[in-house]
């Protein structure tokens, strides 16, 4: 199947309030604009560098989504024309995209990525640390971001309960902080769902997926 076909079979599945990012990551240029030409035109990838000599030769009415882990040194090369970042782990990432948007003039759209697998190699923070994010008297005085949901990766398994169980229970912790409101932090995205696994998370409320080897093909 051609990446316009998986991409097309893949929309039809998707409830209208559902977005589609296509993960990008590894994959040639040429796959990318297989893909734009078929419509798509959110783009996700892992690596900022990887992304930023992408964004520099793809059309510019792309979105493109940091979705992997970032480093801090990094973010000033991808604020110029990142649309949003996904995997905001810590205060200190948090406080350098502020720091970094203020020098662009640029209000920086991102989401908390919150940890709900039983893996020591995922990146989140828990809910004592977001508490901590957002109670702190310097998060209120970031001008120039803004926290528009929350992300989560399920456990890598079979065992489709559990991961269920680890969606649902993200759902559970967007529901709560949905009630907490800042001029930077009014979630409305809830970010879970791969290849393997986003109908099931969507059923359980995400409504952004994050689908690559599907569109793409398996990755080498």
């Amino acid at each position: 199947m051609s990446i316009q076909s998986n991409l097309q079979h893949i929309k039809s599945t998707l409830p209208s309030d559902v977005t589609l990012v296509a993960v990008s990551k590894t994959k040639p240029v040429s796959d990318l604009t297989e893909a734009y030409e078929a419509g798509q035109r959110i783009f996700g990838e892992n690596k900022v560098q990887e992304m930023t000599e992408k964004w520099q030769q793809m059309p510019k009415d792309i979105q493109w989504h940091m979705i992997g882990h970032v480093q801090t040194n990094k973010v000033k090369y991808m604020v110029p024309f990142v649309k949003l970042i996904h995997g905001v782990d810590s205060f200190k990432l948090l406080k350098e995209i502020d720091r970094q948007g203020k020098r662009y003039r640029k209000t920086i759209n991102c989401l908390l990525q919150v940890y709900i697998a039983e893996e020591e190699t995922k990146f989140g923070l828990n809910e004592t640390e977001i508490d901590e994010i957002l109670n702190s008297e310097e998060f209120k005085d970031f001008q120039n971001i803004r926290i528009v949901g929350l992300m989560g990766m399920a456990t890598f398994t079979e065992n489709q309960e559990q991961i269920k169980k680890e969606f649902q229970h993200l759902k559970q912790i967007f529901d709560k902080y949905k009630e907490f409101s800042a001029f930077n932090f009014q979630l409305s995205i809830l970010s879970m769902g791969m290849s393997g696994d986003y109908e099931l998370a969507i059923e359980c409320g995400s409504n952004m997926v994050r689908i690559g080897s599907s569109i793409f093909g398996e990755r080498n």
